[in-house]
Parts: structure tokens; sequence; C-alpha cells
């Protein structure tokens, strides 16, 4: 079997919304009520990969998870900091992907110069905030009924994760496409081997 982890890149938009449609069709793991269109999962790849990492996993040429970071607030303070997201195939699930995928998204993060991330979890889902806990992340509080989907109220818990040293003169953050084409393939091979 083949695995390879990649830059996803616009022509994966269908792969990337088959994965997604179930957790907003079926579960409060997105707030999203409505499946998005084709057309705007093309729009949020390119809006992401503007700036941020937005990776794909890929078993024999079919994508069977994805992650990408992007925007925490819209303060310039705050550019430092990125919000983080994966999605798997439930097939998938608990295979090493998703450890892949972050371990991936995380080196290209550091090597941006971010030093903060965080994520957002639906509560319940104890197996993505386990997921986040293995992976260093630690809880930071609590919204409180914050989100209405299937007829009730839900809370959302948020996890941070330090994943630079904090300097008292940060270097500015990089874009994506900033990152020399060899170190990023050199990181995005080693997080499959």
């Amino acid at each position: 079997m083949n695995h390879i982890i990649r830059m996803a890149a616009i022509s994966d938009s269908e792969a990337i919304l088959n994965i997604y449609a179930p957790y907003v069709r079926d579960t409060t793991i997105s707030f999203e009520t409505d499946v998005p269109d084709v057309i705007e999962i093309s729009r949020r790849i390119a809006e992401i990969t503007a700036q941020y990492p937005y990776l794909v996993y890929q078993i024999d040429g079919e994508i069977v998870g994805y992650a990408y970071a992007s925007k925490h607030r819209p303060r310039d303070a705050y550019k430092y900091d990125v919000d983080v997201s994966i999605y798997v195939l439930e097939q998938y699930h608990g295979s090493g992907i998703a450890y892949k995928l972050y371990d991936c998204l995380f080196a290209l993060l550091i090597k941006l110069g971010y030093d903060n991330a965080y994520a957002g979890i639906t509560v319940p889902n104890d197996i993505s905030r386990r997921f986040h806990e293995k992976f260093g992340f630690t809880l930071i509080g609590t919204h409180h009924k914050t989100g209405y989907k299937f007829g009730k109220w839900h809370d959302v818990v948020w996890l941070e994760k330090t994943i630079n040293e904090h300097s008292d003169n940060p270097e500015p953050v990089k874009l994506i496409s900033d990152l020399p084409n060899e170190q990023l393939e050199d990181i995005l091979w080693s997080a499959v081997l």
C-alpha cells in the first residue's frame, strides 16, 4: 500500500467533502448544519492554503483524511496562534493516520513560526479529546451551550498546545509558500515513514 501526505489542492475538494459531509450531516462534531458544496470546499482550500498548511493523507491514491491550520482570532497580536482541525474517514479511525497528519502539520507550524495551537471539541467527543490530550493538548475551558444543532444545545471544550518556545522578540510568521520546497517535501515524506 502506498501512503503519502501532501498539500491539499483544489482538485481534492470532492474527496475532502466526501470525508467531511457525514460529520456535518450525522454528528455534532461540526457545527455546520448544512453540508457545503464542492465550490465552497474549493474556496476554503484556496483561502487556507494561501497562508497555512492544509494536508491530505492518501492510501493508494484515495484521500482518507485531512488536517489543516487556520486563523485563531482576527486581531494582529494573535498572529502566532492557529486553530487546528482534523477529519478522517470512519473506517480509518484508530489506524494512526490522524497522528501522522498531526505530526506533519505541527512540524510545518513550528517551521512557520507559530507558537500556540487551539482545538475546539464538541462535548461529548471523548475520542477526539483523548486523541488531542495524547498529542499534548491541555484543557483550557468550556463554552457552555454555545452551539445549537439537532434540537439541542452543545458545549465546546477548548484545548491548547504550545508548539514553539515563546520569544520576547518573535520572528514574523511565514506563509506556507515561504517554506523552501525541499524542506516541505522532507517534512511530508518523513511523516509517513
